[in-house]
């Protein structure tokens, strides 16, 4: 295996023999260019400038066209593409920061998070806020009533809106059916160069497994890029990947140092260096089906030229060995086989899965790759790829993950989660009109009630409790001063209908998977929900307090083999 990292310059690359050879850069390009072409100036020599190349150029042309850029006369040096790479990350390391963390920022300010709050929204919010506080100071108790009221409603019409996707998802099957007699059809040596980006940070523990999990991918290995993205300061992981003996298509890359320091940053690096026509996110504890890269380009054969991903279901190894994890694979089942169906079949937004999300890579750099400011990257990539028309599709292949184990784990993962999905609402309100326009009022609509109507719902959680125990534990002469009493019941209806339906939908999750021994613990969704509504509020305050803090989740906690 061969690591790209940096190492001192006289060994990061090979010498010219015979010359004296200086080291410092010279006749930089952009990286695109430099991994396209496969080819870097690497340092000057007696004769003039050392090229290395993979070999992927023909040499007279590309000697010919380097002397007459340069100016200079340029010696060849044909080394192995990691060499390349090698010399590439070492050299380009500021720039591949730079583009990692601030490109989206840079060519279209108004799509990334970086700014939680825009001039309008700043001044729109300060606003609305005091006239609240004037209304709770000036008639508190109908504020409050009608404030509570809102939000009932709102927690009603998120839930109603999953409720009527998910009944579209269940008369449609539109997951791209693709057969193994379709997989043996393939012709290998007509098959592209695929990029497997897998980003892990403090994973050591489990990074063995991971090399383990990728080895049984079927794709010709002289065409499978899987390049492993290490943060410049987890030496523990990186060196766990060296030890666990990967194939020679597996590389770490490391990540150059620089803020934010988020998973999207990481994978950013890696969509910069990948030669894959198409690219794939995994995390380090996922079980990809061996045959799924072959069913996903199928699947992009016979999709149009607008599919820009195709999304692989998820589902978890750990399913039976706690309440939690139980709970966690119910979620998943309902939102893989139905929303994402509905979603689909009514051409609405879909926020994509975080892992197994599938790309043309032509497109996605087109789309500015992730955002590393948001938390959560892979809603706001599915909902950015909505607006300029592109489409997703899912394909039938499943990645086994690791379900959380632990409630605090949970409650941190859900938090950034959360949080992510209150950046992308916040980033694509600032621009109503114009995403109202790009994508239609009802795709609009559906965006707002998915992506800020969520948060919305589990912020409703917990007052939902509370008025809905006061309703039926005080006396109307306590509560009625503060709300009438007509608010108070439709606001424990609201409750009641909401959470009653979400057991329902999440009864429908295990029917497609024949898991029907899952189906009564449905009934503990309630209880699911107050956590997601404490991770809400947990989210909500390192929105205002850290917004572009990424909530570290724990793998490799289950004791399931």
């Amino acid at each position: 295996m061969t690591a790209l990292v940096p190492t001192d310059a006289p060994t990061a690359a090979p010498r010219h023999r015979g010359a004296d050879t200086d080291w410092r850069p010279v006749h930089r390009c952009s990286v695109r260019r430099h991994v396209d072409e496969g080819w870097v100036a690497s340092a000057r020599v007696r004769d003039g400038v050392l090229v290395l190349t993979s070999g992927r150029s023909d040499p007279d042309v590309l000697r010919a066209a380097l002397t007459e850029e340069f100016g200079e006369p340029v010696v060849l040096r044909t080394v192995d593409e990691s060499v390349v790479r090698q010399r590439i990350m070492w050299e380009l390391d500021d720039e591949l920061a730079d583009i990692a963390a601030h490109d989206l920022a840079r060519t279209n300010p108004a799509m990334s998070a970086r700014t939680v709050l825009s001039r309008g929204q700043q001044v729109g919010g300060a606003a609305a806020l005091l006239v609240f506080v004037l209304c709770l100071v000036l008639a508190p108790g109908t504020t409050a009533a009608i404030a509570t009221a809102v939000l009932s409603l709102g927690f009603l019409a998120g839930i109603v809106f999953k409720f009527w996707v998910s009944m579209v998802g269940a008369r449609f099957d539109l997951v791209e059916q693709v057969s193994t007699a379709d997989i043996e059809a393939l012709d290998e040596s007509t098959l592209p160069t695929y990029t497997v980006l897998v980003p892990v940070f403090r994973e050591a523990n489990i990074v063995h497994d991971l090399v383990r999990n990728l080895e049984v991918l079927d794709w010709p290995k002289d065409r499978l890029e899987v390049l492993v993205l290490v943060e410049a300061e987890d030496h523990e992981t990186r060196q766990a990947v060296l030890d666990a003996s990967p194939p020679p298509w597996m590389r770490v890359v490391i990540v150059p140092p620089g803020s934010p320091q988020t998973k999207p940053r990481a994978c950013n690096v890696g969509l910069a260096i990948a030669r894959g026509e198409y690219v794939v996110i995994y995390d380090a504890e996922d079980r990809p089906d061996p045959d799924q890269l072959k069913k996903v380009f199928v699947s992009f054969g016979r999709a149009g030229a607008d599919t820009v991903c195709v999304q692989a279901a998820l589902s978890y190894f750990n399913a039976d060995e706690n309440a939690l994890t139980r709970m966690f694979t119910l979620e998943y089942s309902y939102w893989f086989d139905y929303m994402l169906a509905g979603l689909d079949a009514r051409n609405l937004p879909i926020p994509l899965g975080g892992t197994s999300n599938h790309f043309r890579t032509e497109l996605l750099r087109e789309l500015g790759g992730w955002d590393p400011y948001n938390v959560t990257e892979d809603a706001d990539l599915g909902i950015r790829a909505s607006a300029v028309g592109y489409r997703v599709s899912v394909v039938n292949s499943t990645t086994m993950e690791e379900a959380n184990t632990s409630i605090p784990n949970f409650v941190r993962q859900r938090s950034r989660w959360i949080k992510g999905y209150m950046q992308t609402a916040l980033v694509h309100a600032r621009r109503p009109r114009a995403l109202v326009r790009e994508i239609g009022l009802r795709r609009a609509a559906a965006f707002t009630l998915l992506i800020a109507g969520t948060p919305l719902t589990f912020l409703g959680m917990l007052p939902g409790i509370v008025v809905t125990i006061a309703t039926f534990v005080l006396p109307s002469s306590w509560t009625a001063p503060v709300f009438p009493t007509p608010v108070l019941w439709l606001c424990v209806l609201d409750f009641l209908l909401g959470n009653a339906t979400m057991i329902y939908l999440t009864m429908m999750g295990p029917y497609k998977r024949a898991r029907f021994d899952l189906m009564g613990w449905a009934l503990l969704n309630p209880f699911y929900w107050v956590l997601h509504s404490i991770a809400a509020y947990k989210g909500l305050w390192q929105l205002i307090t850290r917004p572009h803090y990424w909530e570290k989740t724990e793998h490799g906690l289950t004791k399931t083999t």
